[in-house]
């Protein structure tokens, strides 16, 4: 899976220079079209953490997080399912 690089925790995203615009494209789209159609709203700022939690709840196990070399906005979530 490939999901915005963030933490779930605000203070560890202070010092990336792409959280500005992150958070508001996560509060102004993301989260409000999630909301519209009844879902969690959790947008795209949701982070490392609750994206780990979500697979494992779905079943997945042992979730890796890896970064690939250039790629500053993402991170990438490697597992296999039960």
């Amino acid at each position: 899976m490939q999901d915005i690089a963030a933490s779930s925790m605000l203070h560890e995203n202070i010092h990336n220079p792409l959280a500005p615009a992150l958070y508001t494209i996560s509060t102004m789209h993301c989260m409000s079209v999630s909301l519209a159609y009844n879902g969690e709203g959790l947008g795209t700022m949701w982070g490392k953490e609750m994206a780990v939690k979500k697979l494992i709840d779905a079943g997945f196990k042992d979730v890796e997080v890896k970064n690939v070399q250039g790629d500053i906005i993402n991170y990438y979530y490697l597992s296999h399912k039960l």
